[in-house]
């Protein structure tokens, strides 16, 4: 089976090339425009192998996007490319308007025209797999509500009234032109290879650095928070075997509050570079916690209920929060010259060729 990835050089669109190429006997196209959130470093570990193609371009290029079909013929289409930056939608959200709707426009009519015209059998077993967020169902009121597959649409922000745009035109090319599509939304996610200006990668930075570590509000928002690498099995389970026209709901079971993640971030810290809070004169990590001025329209609970997908295909996430955190963690620590070619721009410049 041959899939175009879109967006394969972003966080989840790499876990999920990387899942593709080291678990399974899948190919790989990737096709990115490489905005500041794409980055091929990391899919260093896959990079060479015969199964994998990138392609830089932009999913708004339709003549670009008829090139790649045609020359790479995929099975598959998994569409991850989107702008996904809450804040950065608020005070800028034309890109978000351009990317993740006319974008997604774009590639459904590069996808139907190509499909057509495939043979039956071809046909047939082609699939163009939507993944979305949980962000455009809204806010939830009770503490026991979960979203389902069948909760009504109610985005707050820029990026996910965006994405819940993206979501009806995915579903209005199956039921309009038959374009065999499945839709998954997904809670947040988090990491190894987490851009940093996110909450998760921006804590440890920051903490690691003596910085404060900005919370929103009083930092009392509940999110339920879903491990990467859970999140890309989920995601080729579905584009595999998932249903024609349907929706799954791809979650952790981890509601935490924002506060809560900080203090355990911190208190992993503690334990595991207890050096640096006698270097930065603190006596603990949580001691840089400073409360900020909350986002207009923050929604104060996301929660996935995921029971149809572990019923339908049988998948469940592996990792807790408390394992995967520390996971997330020990990478950062690790991996801290990544993280830094990401904050001082040199992952950019030497792609594009300038000091």
């Amino acid at each position: 089976m041959k899939i175009l990835v879109t967006g394969g050089a972003g966080f989840i669109g790499s876990a999920v090339v990387r899942h593709i190429i080291n678990n399974t006997q899948s190919r790989v196209v990737n096709l990115d425009k490489l905005t500041y959130a794409g980055n091929l470093e990391s899919l260093t570990s896959i990079a060479s192998s015969e199964r994998y193609a990138f392609e830089q371009v932009d999913i708004c290029d339709r003549a670009e996007l008829d090139r790649v079909f045609a020359q790479h013929q995929p099975d598959a289409v998994m569409h991850l490319a989107a702008e996904s930056h809450v804040d950065r939608s608020i005070d800028g959200p034309a890109d978000f308007i351009e990317t993740n709707i006319v974008g997604t426009y774009q590639l459904l009519e590069a996808s139907r025209s190509y499909w057509k015209d495939l043979p039956e059998a071809r046909k047939a077993a082609f699939r163009f797999h939507h993944i979305s967020t949980d962000e455009v169902y809204g806010d939830l009121e009770g503490p026991e509500d979960l979203f389902t597959e069948t909760t009504p649409y109610a985005p707050s922000s820029p990026y996910s009234a965006s994405k819940a745009s993206s979501d009806h035109l995915v579903r209005a090319w199956r039921r309009t032109y038959g374009l065999p599509t499945v839709v998954t939304n997904c809670s947040n996610n988090y990491g190894p290879y987490h851009f940093p200006e996110k909450l998760i990668p921006l804590v440890i930075l920051n903490a690691l650095e003596g910085k404060p570590l900005p919370v929103y509000g009083k930092g009392n928002q509940i999110r339920d928070w879903l491990f990467v690498e859970d999140h890309a099995r989920a995601l080729y389970k579905v584009v595999t075997e998932g249903k024609i026209g349907e929706t799954y709901n791809i979650g952790g079971h981890n509601e935490k509050q924002n506060i809560e993640v900080v203090h355990t971030i911190c208190a992993l810290l503690d334990e595991l570079r207890p050096l640096s809070q006698t270097a930065l004169g603190i006596k603990a990590h949580k001691d840089l916690i400073t409360f900020v001025q909350d986002r207009p329209g923050h929604d104060i609970r996301y929660a996935i209920d995921a029971s149809k997908i572990q019923r339908e295909l049988g998948w469940s996430p592996e990792e807790t929060f408390e394992s995967g955190i520390r996971k997330t963690v020990i990478w950062y620590l690790e991996n801290l010259n990544w993280a830094q070619r990401v904050q001082d721009g040199s992952y950019q410049r030497e792609r594009l060729g300038t000091q």
